[in-house]
């Protein structure tokens, strides 16, 4: 059999398999077929949940771990990564995500990404150039209010007194004072990964879309609406700049908005700069089959998931894209007109839900088997033709 080369770069199959597990799952299933195929695996994120992870695999960085303050004020160990001393990747989500959350107990007025400041002024010490965070799966919806205090901006109310910690008090909101910000945050290039295209304000901004999610009620949305729009106020006249506007500013809870506006952070599509970071093109140039995937596949992973991501890149080198996926829609017609050419279901049998997450390993084995033997039939009938 030919010398093939795979590249393998698959996201998290959340709550049942990071990447990693994932991509070494199906090159099992590869090897039952050819034991000679070479196979890269690159484990991926579009800037939320395993960012760390993926960065950290590929460029061989190292975890830092520091003690923050959680999304309701509460300490926390945190995790992020260093990359060659000059590079930090962080996740919102390890200081201020919604899994820090116990059961039944969300708060988004009172929630905080102080502890996400906290992260970033860790990274500062560790003397980096260059940092890069990824938001998703936050508990808070504060603007990036808390972070930015943690990084020594004061907000201030009518008597110049600190309006304190949580979104709500954003509505006592009268003067932002930048004089005491880190100045290391100046001289340090922030970069913020998301695949949210998400506004601050309105019907489509971080409150109205996000807020449900965090725990809030519609008259908990409509104080969060009217606490991000008096930041968003605020900043604009004191500033001259409407961040608010921009796409992706109300993601992680508008945290992207106060990256920007405080820490004059770049928004950055996630995926497409975690497959620059990781330089997986080069790569792509001398491979055969590109297999891709994530845990749930439906038309909405069109937008900015990261296998899609992916398949963008394999198309640049006329690769064909397998995703391998934990479920999928019944209409895939917007997935195959994407860049991917098929989606092998994990699930094989009937099985309830439990089951699958628990077999989740067991399963991609089998899917990588199909993959590549998928793979080889494509192959051999173009050989023949």
């Amino acid at each position: 059999m030919s010398d093939f080369k795979v590249v393998l770069a698959v996201d998290s199959f959340k709550g049942s398999a990071s990447s990693m597990e994932i991509e070494t799952s199906i090159e099992k299933g590869i090897r039952k077929v050819d034991k000679r195929t070479m196979i890269h695996k690159y484990p991926i994120a579009d800037g939320g949940e395993g960012t760390v992870e993926a960065l950290l695999t590929a460029l061989e960085g190292e975890y830092k771990e520091v003690e923050v303050t959680g999304p309701y004020q509460e300490k926390t160990v945190a995790k992020y990564g260093i990359v060659n001393e000059r590079l930090a990747v962080i996740e919102m989500a390890e200081a201020s995500g919604l899994h820090l959350v116990k059961k039944g107990k969300k708060r988004p007025l009172q929630a905080t990404t102080y502890g996400t400041g906290e992260l970033i002024r860790a990274a500062l010490e560790e003397g980096v150039e260059e940092i890069y965070i990824g938001l998703g799966g936050s508990a808070t919806n504060d603007g990036g209010v808390g972070m930015a205090q943690a990084l020594g901006v004061r907000f201030l109310d009518e008597s110049g007194e600190d309006i304190g910690l949580g979104a709500d008090m954003l509505q006592h909101l009268h003067t932002i004072d930048m004089a005491e910000l880190d100045e290391r945050v100046r001289h340090t290039s922030i970069r913020v990964l998301s695949d949210v295209s998400n506004p601050l304000l309105g019907e489509n901004g971080a409150s109205a879309v996000f807020g449900p999610q965090k725990g809030a009620g519609v008259e908990e949305v409509e104080l969060l609406e009217a606490c991000l729009r008096r930041l968003a106020e605020k900043t604009q006249a004191q500033f001259q700049n409407d961040w608010a506007e921009m796409a992706g500013a109300g993601a992680a809870g508008g945290l992207a908005f106060g990256l920007m506006a405080f820490c004059g952070a770049e928004m950055r599509r996630g995926i497409e700069e975690v497959l620059d970071l990781i330089n997986i093109d080069e790569v792509m140039k001398t491979a055969d089959l590109v297999i891709t995937g994530e845990g749930k596949m439906d038309r909405q992973s069109i937008q900015g998931k990261a296998p899609f991501g992916v398949a963008k890149r394999a198309k640049r080198y006329g690769l064909p894209v397998i995703a391998v996926v934990g479920s999928a829609d019944t209409e895939l017609t917007p997935v195959y007109n994407n860049g991917i050419d098929l989606v092998i279901d994990l699930i094989n049998q009937p099985m309830t839900l439990e089951k699958a997450m628990e077999q989740t390993q067991s399963l991609a084995v089998h899917a990588g088997e199909t993959a590549f033997r998928a793979f080889l039939l494509g192959r051999n009938k173009r050989d023949k033709s």
